[in-house]
């Protein structure tokens, strides 16, 4: 196994990242409008600071330098006709220009519209394809990215908007003008969820709940002077947006990134970064994230000489269901660079929120229920207790702690009742930090915002004493024979064979030619031998039946098949789509 060797590689000598210190008061919660904050935040001497896939510092953008050059380029905006209220999307590409432009749109008075870039997605034409949904949504008046991807995102605007690469776009004029007054009841920007495809949903979300859920972010993870910020999360998703972009800088704070990309390609500079520079460092990440990182070492690796994991204040863990046992095998890895478990901080969120729902006490950790999986299917008691006499199976069940300031959860059952205590039902979530509804989508708004404020998550979970415990997304449930299983369950289960990691595996209910449903699952097969392909097949039917009772249907398909929403999750909604539409081919092996 190979390991990393970014750490290796001393920081550009010639640029020094912004302090630790800001110089000025620390000061969270008395904004209304992000424009405000930045404002503030550019009195002080902290900033952004941009890195590479070997953690070399490339770029310093100090907050001061960000508010001038976005008030610039806000000028250019005025200038080339945009109006307030108008969309301006942006390819979230990690870096000073996004940034910039993004502030810009803001101090413009208009809507800024972060769009993933094209590692997400399965080749060129499926990346203009999704982009020109996304803008066919949002009807932006110019889309703006990197020149070296303008002629995807061109192509995606042509017949819709003009589209400019950031050279193109600085070297508009940017004569002198008034800028628009702030308005925090003003939408801020349009954020589209990570499951957005052929329908997508642009979160509007208002300045006023923004800046209270960074409020409430910031008072959950009990954020201070000498914290600092790392990050390799797209901007394009809430938590890289909100979580690492815009939080660090409404509590002027200094933050280090890396794109998303040089993290794949060398994820151990992630922990490079938490290692270099001075202060209480906070850096949330996916469990998969951590995941990588542990299977990036191995037993031969000196990790505590590599890395310095001590001053990790709060490593945060969310935007999918937290696995207790990978945050074990993480400990496990880099407790000797210092890591403490403690340190995990389980979280809940979502787009619709604009990002944090609820936070862990910082120093918790990981905090599990054990569950009997019987009692996990629907709208049951969640309890460990089981028949007398009859064997069990346990699912752990992470505590995702308590709603954020300003926020309240609540667990509804199918007829709207309110549920008590370890009592399984839909996530309700009503208070600041709402979003405002679905851009131009008064019919989606309303399937899922009621007209008093109550959030329907689409999530499962239960309350124990005001910690909420997240169990799946009741849109991914399957119902067989009027029995509910999760899917994570099923996929959990097959993970355990030799041979599958997590991600590997997608389950969910299809019907079947005799008019049945049945469970399928998908499964990313590496080896090339039709006997071990027909052996792991039956293996994999006999872990499903022992899980469901029933037979299922198993598919053996290449790596890299299984389709992932832009914010790395994999999508059963869209696996099953390309699935049942012949997209997806799987092995012809037999069985």
């Amino acid at each position: 196994m190979t390991v990393d060797d970014a750490n290796t590689i001393p920081a550009a000598a010639e640029l020094t990242p912004t302090p630790l210190l800001s110089g000025i008061p620390f000061v969270t919660g008395r904004y209304q409008t992000l424009t405000e904050a930045l404002d503030y935040a550019a009195t002080g001497a902290t900033g952004y600071n941009f890195y590479d896939a070997r953690a070399n510092l490339v770029r310093v953008l100090p907050y001061a330098e960000l508010r001038e050059t976005a008030r610039a380029h806000a000028l250019r905006l005025i200038a080339h006709g945009v109006k307030p209220g108008d969309r301006v999307a942006l390819i979230a590409e990690t870096g000073a220009e996004f940034a910039a432009a993004f502030y810009a749109a803001l101090y413009a008075g208009v809507l800024p519209v972060p769009l993933p870039l094209p590692t997400s997605f399965g080749g060129r034409q499926a990346y203009v394809e999704q982009i020109r949904v996304q803008l066919s949504s949002c009807d932006p008046v110019l889309v703006l990215g990197p020149d070296s991807l303008k002629p995807m995102f061109a192509e995606a605007a042509e017949g819709l908007s003009l589209a400019l690469g950031w050279a193109e776009f600085e070297a508009l004029p940017a004569p002198a003008a008034e800028l628009p007054a702030a308005n925090p009841d003003a939408i801020a920007y349009l954020q589209y969820s990570s499951g957005s495809t052929r329908f997508p949903h642009g979160v509007a979300v208002t300045h006023r709940a923004v800046t209270a859920n960074l409020t409430g972010h910031a008072l959950s993870m009990e954020l201070a002077v000498g914290d600092r910020g790392i990050s390799w999360l797209p901007w394009y998703h809430d938590m890289g947006l909100v979580g690492t972009f815009l939080s660090p800088m409404a509590v002027q704070l200094s933050v280090d990134f890396i794109a998303t990309d040089d993290f794949a390609r060398r994820p151990l500079s992630w922990l490079t970064l938490i290692s270099r520079n001075p202060g209480n460092s906070l850096s949330y990440s996916p469990t998969f994230g951590y995941d990588i990182c542990a299977r990036r070492v191995s037993t031969q690796t000196d990790v505590a000489h590599r890395f310095d994991l001590s001053r990790w204040k709060i490593a945060g863990n969310g935007a999918d269901m937290i696995r207790p046992d990978i945050c074990q095998a993480f400990v496990d890895a880099f407790a000797p660079a210092g890591f403490r478990a403690e340190a995990f901080t389980p979280s809940y969120g979502l787009a619709e929120a604009t990002l944090a729902v609820s936070v862990a006490p910082a120093g918790q950790g990981i905090v599990c229920d054990l569950i009997d999986e019987k009692r996990l299917a629907g709208e049951g008691f969640a309890d460990s207790s089981s028949e007398s006499g009859k064997p069990v199976r346990y699912r752990a069940v992470v505590d995702c702690g308590v709603a954020v300031h300003g926020l309240t959860i609540e667990i509804h059952d199918s007829a709207g009742k309110v549920l008590p205590d370890r009592q399984i039902g839909r996530v309700l979530v009503k208070g600041e930090g709402i979003m405002q509804g679905y851009f131009r989508d008064p019919e989606a708004t309303a399937a899922c915002l009621s007209a008093d404020g109550w959030l329907d998550t689409g999530d499962m979970g239960y309350l124990v004493d005001g910690h909420i415990f997240i169990v799946g997304r009741a849109k991914d449930m399957i119902i067989l024979n009027g029995k509910n299983h999760w899917p994570q369950d099923i996929e959990w289960a097959i993970e355990q064979l030799e041979g599958f990691k997590a991600g590997d595996i997608a389950a969910f209910s299809i019907t079947t030619p005799q008019g049945e449903e049945a469970p399928a699952v998908l499964v990313q097969c590496r080896t090339t031998d039709l006997d071990e392909r027909a052996r792991l097949k039956d293996a994999i039917r006999t872990k499903v039946r022992a899980i469901t009772g029933m037979n299922c249907v198993v598919e053996l398909v290449p790596p890299r098949t299984l389709p992932r929403t832009s914010s790395g999750k994999l999508s059963r909604v869209k696996a099953r789509q390309l699935y049942l539409s012949g997209e997806i081919v799987p092995f012809d092996v037999a069985a």
